[in-house]
């Protein structure tokens, strides 16, 4: 949980209004490819660098990645870990986006703005998948088999993983919107 998170979803909230009603291309772009709702993904995904309140929120993530890097036990010496991409997402009722990765990244995420009552979780494939073949379900796992794992969103919670993880977010069950963000990090060389 981001510390102030209340009052920075707040200003968030009025951010992506504004900008969603005036990005017509994401407006297109979410018609085709993320029906029934709207991302930016395809139009303005660098709003950490187009708006105030989103460089506050990159700036406040920035130590949290570096501890997720950290507890990966990755070598980051002469590299840096830099928020390259930032993008807005509405979920309708009904909104869906199917399983897919983030490639050209090292890490990926999602912050949740709002996320009202009948809000889906964000399904993270076990990336052994591929692997199972004829292996027996295991009794002690969850619903889907142990197949996936489910982050349950809360507003001003996030969620890091590695950006060759495979994930999705089923159809959307609120009447509300659900609100995230969505991002990327990449390894850059560090200028010391």
């Amino acid at each position: 949980m981001l510390t102030g998170a209340s009052a920075l979803n707040r200003r968030l909230l009025r951010e992506i209004k504004t900008f969603s009603a005036q990005d017509t291309m994401g407006q297109s772009w979410s018609k085709q490819n993320y029906r029934g709702g709207y991302t930016s993904y395809g139009s303005l995904s660098d709003m950490h660098r187009r708006s105030p309140v989103f460089s506050q929120f990159a700036d406040l993530l920035q130590p949290e990645a570096e501890a997720f890097a950290k507890a990966q036990g990755w070598d980051l010496r002469g590299f840096q870990l830099e928020m390259t991409a930032c993008w807005m997402n509405v979920m309708p009722k009904h909104t869906y986006h199917t399983l897919h990765l983030h490639p050209h990244s090292a890490i990926s995420g999602a912050y949740y703005v709002a996320t009202p009552k009948g809000s889906v979780s964000l399904k993270l494939e076990d990336p052994r998948m591929a692997f199972y073949m004829n292996a027996p379900v295991r009794s002690r796992s969850t619903k889907t088999g142990g197949l996936y794992h489910e982050i349950h969103p809360r507003p001003g919670s996030y969620v890091f993983f590695e950006s060759w993880l495979r994930h999705e977010v089923p159809p959307n069950q609120s009447a509300v919107p659900r609100v995230s963000l969505s991002f990327n990090y990449s390894l850059e060389p560090r200028e010391d």
